[in-house]
């Protein structure tokens, strides 16, 4: 009997640690989606305003919990998520950055794209 009993305890344990690292390497993996820029650095290269810094500030955060949502996604919806992701942050830069800001901020925004993405 106390073999039984000490069996089923070990079993049990095993299933406990098993769902407890699968669970945090999915959490790890979506926090991994995610996209974020130093937003200091971002200021100093685009040379954006007060104004220009607030709501670029409010435009990433949506970019990035997009982009985490996409990550959990089913695996034929993920790509067209990312995509509209990536069209709606452009379209709002365009809005808020002068043509120079825009153009500098696409290539910084592509570079790590494909940096994040492909590697």
């Amino acid at each position: 009997m106390k073999k039984i009993i000490l069996t089923v305890v070990a079993a049990m344990m095993m299933a406990v640690s098993f769902a407890e690292t699968t669970n945090t390497s999915a959490v790890k993996n979506i926090e991994e989606a995610g996209l974020t820029f130093d937003l200091r650095r971002l200021a100093v290269t685009l040379d954006l305003t007060d104004n220009q810094m607030d709501a670029v500030k409010v435009i990433s955060d949506n970019f990035n919990d997009e982009l985490i949502s996409a990550s959990t996604a089913r695996r034929f919806q993920r790509h067209a998520l990312i995509q509209q992701a990536i069209r709606k942050d452009a379209k709002q830069m365009r809005n808020v950055l002068n043509d120079k800001q825009f153009n500098t901020y696409m290539q910084l925004l592509g570079a790590t794209l494909q940096n994040r993405f492909i590697h």
